[in-house]
């Protein structure tokens, strides 16, 4: 597998040898560029100091004789030059190549004219025994009795001037060069390779925790040392995991959410399962008994079995309708439908609803309502049934001559609810789950069933909560507060 920092650092071996390759270039073609401007700076006035040459012409013209003799001398002096005389369209009058060199009978005049017109060094021109060569060279007029009769054209990197580059070329100097350039790209690839394994080792780590935390599986989540120690680093890639961490830790917590969601739904499966059975079994043994023995009975036994079963389908509707009600309110089918009441108006409305239920057992309802509340923003039906859920909680585990109170109280930013009772308590063993699950308590104490949880879950939708309040002795107390 190609990794990042391979493919950084064969990324950055390709770059350095281009750059090295361009660098070697610019420095070759500056080089040649200055060794031009120089040759041409310092030989700027040899074809002047030729021109002045009386003897070059007669009065007659050339003579001939007498430039073969100079041009070889200076020749003989300096190979690298080579000398022409021009007349004024440029055509080669006068010349010191050896047979068969001289490849042009005409040179070019606008770069002589550039030249004498004082043009930025160096000026290139035609090389007569090279054609399509530019090289560099020195030019003066020629006269003759103040008449202009042509030019004097010296190039001033001839034929054997070229050889000898050319060869050196060749040579060893070139490979010095060449083996310099590669040296310093070598040791930059080097420096660049160890770079590039520092920058990236904190990319590494990063991925060996994340697969850590990837083989882990969803426990691992929660804490991955590898990944807190590439978070703590304080640049991009400490950002880069700092916020993996806060993202795994968000599917932990999320993934923890779900097991427990899952192991309140096995758990109420099984309670609802529970508390099922036993009235249906009740159901079925008295309904089959009233099959079995409908001619033995008489009509007073008949009718105690018909209420009893009765009473047993009783039960299994309103299990039925609780859990209906459950389902819609937690997969979101109902949502609040908001207006302004007064909470004590409600209050009243729900005690005329179980009065007779609690004079049934002999017990008092008690309002205790604080002046001065202010109206409270939410949905009138739902609220009538958190009431209604807990007062026919209250009462059902309340004994005969107890007390179930409502108190209504100012609340930090709206109206406190307090329902309270003087019946046997929670256990303490159920209070922690009391809202999440239904409980069923031992025979004799009090549990939690599916009533508990549709109150949250109303009260959740109104961005409120309930809670158990702690309360020595007997009875519970249950409060929430709305807005």
């Amino acid at each position: 597998m190609r990794t990042l920092s391979r493919r950084l650092s064969l990324v950055f071996a390709v770059l350095l040898l281009a750059c090295s390759g361009v660098s070697a270039w610019l420095q070759m073609a500056s080089t040649e560029r200055q060794e031009r401007e120089v040759t041409q700076r310092l030989s700027l006035g040899l074809a002047a100091h030729i021109a002045g040459h009386a003897e070059l012409m007669r009065p007659d013209g050339l003579d001939a004789a007498a430039v073969r003799r100079l041009f070889d001398m200076l020749m003989a002096v300096n190979p690298s030059v080579e000398v022409y005389l021009l007349d004024a369209d440029g055509r080669i009058v006068g010349q010191a190549a050896p047979p068969g060199h001289l490849k042009a009978e005409r040179v070019d005049l606008a770069p002589v004219r550039r030249l004498l017109d004082g043009a930025a060094l160096p000026v290139l021109g035609e090389d007569p025994r090279s054609p399509g060569a530019a090289k560099v060279f020195s030019a003066a007029p020629l006269q003759v009795d103040g008449r202009a009769a042509g030019y004097v054209y010296v190039v001033l990197s001839g034929e054997d001037r070229d050889a000898i580059s050319a060869h050196l070329a060749a040579g060893s100097a070139l490979r010095t060069t060449l083996w310099a350039i590669a040296l310093v790209a070598l040791l930059g690839l080097v420096a660049g390779l160890v770079a590039f394994h520092f920058i990236t080792r904190p990319l590494r780590r990063l991925t060996a925790a994340v697969q850590e935390a990837e083989h882990g599986g969803a426990d691992a989540l929660g804490h991955t040392p590898a990944l807190e120690a590439v978070a703590a680093r304080h640049d991009e890639i400490g950002a880069l995991g700092q916020a993996f961490a806060r993202m795994a830790q968000r599917v932990h917590a999320q993934w923890k959410a779900l097991s427990a969601q899952d192991q309140q739904r096995r758990e109420l499966f099984a309670n609802i399962s529970h508390d099922l059975r036993t009235p249906l079994t009740s159901l079925h043994g008295y309904l089959e008994t009233l099959r079995m023995k409908a001619d033995l009975l008489d009509d007073e036994e008949r009718r105690r079995y018909l209420d009893i079963a009765l009473g047993q389908s009783r039960k299994v509707g309103r299990l039925a309708q609780e859990l209906f009600e459950l389902a819609r309110l937690e997969y979101g089918v109902v949502q609040p439908e908001k207006e302004r009441f007064a909470l004590a108006d409600l209050v009243q409305d729900v005690f005329q609803k179980f009065e007779l239920a609690a004079e049934a057992r002999r017990q008092r309802l008690v309002a205790d309502i604080a002046p001065g509340l202010p109206v409270v923003h939410a949905d009138l039906g739902m609220i009538e049934r958190v009431l209604t859920n807990l007062l026919d909680n209250a009462i059902r585990h309340t004994p005969q001559g107890g007390e179930i109170a409502v108190r209504l109280l100012h609340g930090v930013a709206g109206v406190q609810v307090e329902v309270a009772d003087t019946g046997p308590g929670i256990p303490r063993e159920l209070q922690s789950v009391l809202f999440t699950r239904p409980a069923f308590a031992s025979s004799g104490e009090r549990g939690g069933g599916l009533g508990l949880m549709i109150v949250r879950r109303i009260l959740l939708l109104h961005g409120s909560d309930i809670r158990l309040e702690p309360r020595a002795g007997a009875g519970a107390v249950f409060r929430f507060a709305l807005e």
